[in-house]
């Protein structure tokens, strides 16, 4: 079974393809997965791999790593572009989400203040009002909606919690009143002998909808770029994300096509 990815708190720094020179912050455990969605995709692999034992670490020990590698790069003259919540499962479902950020944001001001500050979430906790108010002192708040139709949701990214409702969260993100990029994965293949396909006319014309309502600063538009766990799932090429990337711009949506 494909596991965990980060074996650490604080992680790289990395090149991203979305993001550039990027140093991840992973508040899951680095040797389980926790997250309320199941994604096919998942670079971390499936949840079915459990929590592990380390459980997740403290705010002041997020802050303690996160300050130490901050301070050596900084000595190092070594480039930052940006501080990104990721790593092995869903980073709002920490406790002390909030203050991490608060942390985070204090350390970025004072040893990289060029440097931004972004979170990858899945958007499940924004019902959460210290969850939102966090979200929103971030540069870059980036929440995924990899489709506008339930059976699609539910098959790629498979919600944890059987009262997920896209519409719900197509709502939710309006509080953000545009400070927010909708991120979506782009696939196809096949799982369990289901065909899996999020590029189609009525799957992009629904996401369009979705986008519209939301009316965030961007959609990113991006797909595969490494081994998931489910092996049958298909790379969209990158001429195609930017056709469907050109449909969201003659409605007025700014696009990032990765």
């Amino acid at each position: 079974m494909q596991t965990v990815l980060f074996t650490s708190t604080i992680f790289g720094p990395i090149q991203s393809r979305r993001l550039g020179t990027s140093l991840g912050v992973n508040l899951m455990p680095a040797d389980g997965k926790v997250c309320s969605f199941d994604c096919l995709y998942c670079e971390a692999g499936f949840n079915a791999q459990g929590t592990g034992k380390a459980g997740l670490p403290s705010r002041k020990q997020v802050a303690q790593l996160l300050e130490e590698k901050l301070q050596s790069m900084s000595r190092d003259n070594a480039p930052l572009d940006v501080i990104t919540f990721s790593g092995n499962g869903e980073p709002t479902l920490h406790p002390e989400f909030a203050g991490v950020i608060d942390d985070t944001i204090a350390l970025r001001n004072r040893y990289y203040p060029q440097a931004k500050v972004s979170v990858l979430s899945n958007a499940t906790r924004i019902n959460r009002a210290d969850v939102v108010e966090a979200l929103k002192k971030v540069d870059n708040n980036i929440l995924k909606l990899d489709s506008a139709i339930e059976l699609t949701v539910n098959t790629i990214d498979r919600p944890v919690d059987p009262r997920y409702r896209v519409a719900d969260i197509v709502e939710a993100m309006k509080q953000f009143d545009g400070q927010c990029i909708v991120q979506t994965m782009l696939l196809r293949g096949q799982y369990n002998g289901q065909l899996i396909d999020n590029t189609t006319d009525n799957e992009v014309e629904a996401l369009i909808r979705a986008v519209k309502e939301i009316n965030p600063q961007a959609i990113m538009l991006y797909s595969i770029d490494r081994k998931t766990p489910a092996e049958q799932l298909q790379k969209v090429p990158h001429d195609e994300i930017v056709a469907i990337g050109r449909r969201f711009e003659e409605e007025g949506i700014a696009v990032q096509a990765i």
